[in-house]
């Protein structure tokens, strides 16, 4: 249950195995501080997403920065041109999975954080040493692409019915 959390940040399958068996080892030493009303599995795969943020910061190779600096009102613009897509709830997992492994690394994680985990963009900028604004802006940079990925696709797949 714990693997797929960590292949979702780490694209290689032994850097994967490695942020697993840390995630184990701080679990097995961390079973007396479990609660009796805690989920074990919600317990463990907090544990592991934290194991794997603390990683990213100890071997953070470069800090990602935003030249261009984008208002609110843009990043709302961003967010919202176009209402959501009717086509993305035909896509299977694997294509979604696919178009979302196509981003950006800090894009790709301010979105696993933001829409997968439920993080705050507050809480997202302190886990990746990043702006509040900037972790706002990977989100939509995100959004906009995984936008133009599947309407790409969406018009591949009405070619090859037409074609």
């Amino acid at each position: 249950m714990l693997m797929p959390i960590c292949f979702k940040y780490h694209k290689n399958e032994e850097t994967a195995r490695a942020a697993l068996n840390m995630a184990f080892l701080k679990v097995c030493t961390k079973l007396d501080t479990l609660g009796e009303s805690v989920p074990f599995e919600a317990w463990a795969k907090r544990i592991t997403l934290n194991v794997i943020i603390d990683d990213f910061r100890k071997n953070k190779k470069y800090k990602e920065r935003v030249t261009t600096k984008e208002t609110d009102r843009e990043l709302d613009y961003h967010t919202n041109t176009s209402s959501q897509n009717e086509s993305i709830t035909t896509f299977e997992m694997e294509k979604l999975n696919g178009f979302i492994d196509k981003l950006p690394e800090i894009s790709r994680k301010v979105f696993d954080l933001y829409i997968i985990h439920g993080y705050s963009h507050k809480e997202i900028g302190e886990i990746l040493n990043i702006s509040n604004g900037t972790s706002k802006w990977h989100l939509s940079n995100a959004r906009k692409i995984l936008r133009e990925l599947i309407t790409e696709q969406d018009r591949v797949e009405l070619s090859r019915s037409f074609g």
